[in-house]
């Protein structure tokens, strides 16, 4: 047990998906106290999925531990010399893939909480959100 959660620890790409979904949820509560706009659905409903997502880490993690199994070839080279791993497991796959919705996310609660973010990513993103979802406050909508 003590090894498992030494693997889990020392993984970058675990490590990096706990502090996404921090940082989500810190940027989330802020979004929510500045509209004003406190729902507990939407805050349940997203800390389900946030939840499941790090069970799904940890038992990927042991599935890992059990089946010798290297999905390397999935990943573009550039990002596997960033990330500097020469494995890629179940449990790295899978915290690559949630923390890119993290990240996504991430942005979004960026913009519509007002932080500065470089003028084509803001466009971008208000764009996508005004075509794709309901989350645009109205003030901003009239701005673009």
């Amino acid at each position: 047990m003590e090894r498992f959660l030494e693997v889990l620890t020392s993984n970058p790409l675990i490590v990096l998906i706990c502090m996404a979904i921090a940082l989500d949820t810190f940027l989330g509560l802020l979004r929510a106290i500045k509209e004003r706009k406190f729902n507990s659905s939407v805050g349940i409903n997203g800390g389900i999925r946030k939840t499941a997502m790090i069970i799904s880490i940890i038992a990927l993690c042991f599935a890992d531990s059990l089946i010798d199994m290297n999905l390397l070839f999935m990943i573009p080279e550039q990002v596997m010399k960033a990330i500097g791993l020469k494995k890629i497991g179940l449990s790295e796959f899978f915290s690559l893939l949630f923390s890119l919705y993290e990240c996504a996310s991430i942005l979004k609660n960026m913009v519509l909480c007002g932080l500065p973010v470089p003028k084509k990513l803001k466009d971008s993103i208000s764009k996508f959100l005004m075509a794709m979802t309901d989350e645009m406050p109205k003030q901003n909508k009239k701005e673009e």
